[in-house]
């Protein structure tokens, strides 16, 4: 069940970034920020010899909403930055640049506080140590990753975006010439 919760929060996730962004692609650059927060999450959870529980598996959950913010701030104001005029790489450049202290507020702050979860001080604190273990390490992972990651994915996608709008376009104009020639072929005849 909590992998359904998990799949359906990530997919209505992507539907209001597709209706924000107004594109599918980016959002799909965003969401390649998550497997960054998984592989942190299982190293957090190997290292520390706790079996993935559910208490660990809605930690996953939770942190899947704090690693994705990190995409989109990074990849809205690249987006902004080339609405600018500024090129792609230079606009990737800036924003990681001028968006690291913001992500890494963030990121140090939700760990510092998951902290004495993580280490399960206090009575009882046993309980809710997977949910702190997969944050902690899992968010540390995917704000190193992610300032890395997501620029490349998004050259990567942003490349076949373009490639694919140039085949179509080189498609229409071909259906174009076409059918200005049968139009013209037929006024002869």
């Amino acid at each position: 069940a909590l992998g359904i919760a998990l799949v359906l929060g990530v997919v209505l996730v992507y539907m209001v970034m597709a209706f924000q962004f107004e594109s599918f692609t980016h959002p799909f650059v965003i969401m390649f920020s998550l497997p960054t927060m998984i592989i942190g999450a299982m190293v957090g959870l190997f290292v520390t010899n706790i079996p993935l529980s559910v208490t660990a598996f809605m930690g996953i959950i939770m942190l899947a909403a704090i690693v994705l913010n990190n995409g989109i701030i990074l990849v809205d104001y690249t987006n902004i930055l080339r609405s600018r005029g500024m090129e792609r790489t230079e606009a990737l450049i800036e924003s990681g640049r001028s968006r690291l202290r913001p992500i890494l507020m963030t990121s140090v702050s939700t760990i510092f506080t998951m902290i004495p979860i993580a280490f399960a001080f206090g009575e009882g604190a046993e309980s809710n140590q997977p949910m702190g273990v997969v944050v902690v390490f899992g968010l540390a992972a995917s704000t190193v990753l992610t300032l890395v990651f997501v620029p490349v994915m998004y050259v990567v996608i942003d490349n076949l975006a373009e490639k694919t709008k140039n085949i179509f376009s080189g498609e229409k104009r071909s259906k174009r010439k076409a059918n200005k020639l049968s139009l013209n072929g037929k006024s002869e005849s």
